[in-house]
């Protein structure tokens, strides 16, 4: 599971707005222009449930589960470059019946399931947007401690 630390800025009954920090993982992501964090902004706000009725001012974890993460990245990078090779291969053992360079029917084969495969990630977008296993949550309250060199006497 991925953790982040947060502090809520918001919160009612159902829903909590929670602010996070940059974390260094967000430096080296490849994919961080796509979420929002490749602009310059330190700060992130993210929306979840509020399980454990956190109000504005707590200190919390939000977490976000690796299995489904793994997935998206197997979608994004390697269904496309899969979807490309067996196309090219299609393209390929189809050139003799029509009489055509095999090279260039493979091109045109390999992109066009190259193109098949974004739209299906845009389909499976849409439905994967809206599964609970796909958005963050909330992990534990932080208690607040106060080091004894930092308290006021």
């Amino acid at each position: 599971m991925i953790t982040e630390n947060g502090i809520v800025t918001n919160a009612d009954k159902s829903t909590a707005w929670i602010t996070t920090t940059r974390s260094g993982a967000c430096e080296a992501c490849a994919s961080r222009e796509s979420c929002g964090a490749g602009d310059n902004k330190k700060e992130i706000t993210v929306t979840v449930k509020n399980t454990l009725d956190v109000k504005k001012g707590d200190h919390v974890i939000i977490g976000l589960e690796t299995k489904p993460i793994l997935f998206l990245t197997f979608l994004l990078y390697v269904f496309p470059i899969i979807l490309l090779t067996i196309g090219a291969v299609i393209g390929n053992s189809l050139a003799p019946y029509f009489q055509m360079n095999p090279s260039l029917v493979s091109m045109i084969s390999g992109f066009f399931f190259f193109g098949l495969s974004f739209y299906f990630i845009r389909k499976k977008n849409n439905s994967l947007a809206n599964r609970e296993e796909y958005k963050p949550f909330l992990v534990r309250k932080k208690s607040q401690v106060i080091p004894t060199a930092c308290s006021m006497p």
